[in-house]
């Protein structure tokens, strides 16, 4: 008779997925149903690559709360912005276009739009996000360029990119989501009820479907934030189910070759590697 639990079966399927591969996989992992986390290395620090950019979009909301900032403004896409960009596609574009700082919000999130980050990180600064970080209780997360250099070797120091932890980026989008009908969550995150609102809403609309999205039904639901790193692929985000919250998943590789030994690229792997990690918590989760 199989006495294994529900908990436990799904635990060891997600570590015999990182145990599969020869790269590092940090990953934590919520099921919603239950309150149940289970976690991998997941308060080491490893390279945020775009999922940093969740942070941003918040502590350029609280600064919208606190009239600071205006949705409405109107940004002049301007040469310069396309300088050390590797993302998005205003990069191909002429400049002179004109977009409010609430497109740019949403550039930055649904297609990782480095021109767009660059137009919303100019109006704030990076001490002012890393700090928005450690306020939140982000301890694990460090915000060290606005961009980061396009030249960075594979094997770059940690101290040379905007760093994370799994767990710091699952307990900012509980807290996010959270906010939607917690006025002590929208308060944590310093952004009135409706400014949260519109931060799920933007990363429900995710257009990049690689990483969490992989594996699931193709309609699945899934509010995220998804990055490439010169080190790993890392993925981050709320799934759904049947219309309710399901699992937040945070899932970051690290030290992945360039080829595996069949030749298939590391990249591919890695993603490939956190499709599974979702699709276990999609199959084994139960209330």
């Amino acid at each position: 008779m199989n006495t294994m639990t529900t908990s436990s079966k799904a635990a060891d399927r997600l570590e015999a997925i990182c145990d599969a591969q020869s790269f590092v996989t940090r990953y934590c992992v919520r099921n919603l149903l239950t309150g149940e986390t289970f976690g991998r290395r997941a308060d080491e620090e490893t390279p945020s690559a775009s999922t940093r950019k969740t942070s941003i979009m918040m502590a350029a909301l609280k600064a919208v709360g606190e009239g600071r900032l205006d949705l409405n403004e109107q940004i002049v896409y301007e040469e310069r912005f396309a300088e050390e960009v590797a993302s998005g596609i205003f990069r191909y574009l002429t400049p002179g276009i004109i977009i409010s700082l609430r497109d740019a919000i949403t550039g930055m999130m649904v297609l990782s739009d480095n021109v767009c980050t660059k137009m919303v990180f100019e109006r704030l600064t990076l001490d002012e996000v890393d700090l928005y970080c450690k306020l939140i209780g982000m301890s694990g997360t460090h915000h060290r360029f606005l961009i980061p250099p396009l030249a960075l070797s594979p094997d770059h120091a940690l101290g040379a990119v905007t760093t994370t932890t799994a767990s710091d980026q699952v307990m900012l989008l509980q807290t996010i989501l959270d906010a939607q009908t917690s006025s002590a969550a929208a308060a944590k995150l310093g952004c009135p009820t409706e400014l949260c609102q519109f931060a799920l809403q933007t990363l429900k609309s995710q257009v990049l479907r690689y990483g969490i999205h992989s594996r699931l039904p193709f309609e699945t639901k899934v509010a995220s934030k998804g990055g490439r790193g010169k080190r790993g692929r890392m993925d981050a985000g709320v799934v759904y189910r049947d219309g309710a919250p399901f699992y937040i998943i945070a899932a970051y590789t690290d030290q992945v070759p360039q080829a595996m030994p069949d030749g298939t690229p590391g990249y591919t792997m890695s993603l490939e590697t956190i499709g599974r990690l979702s699709r276990a918590c999609w199959d084994e989760f139960q209330s």
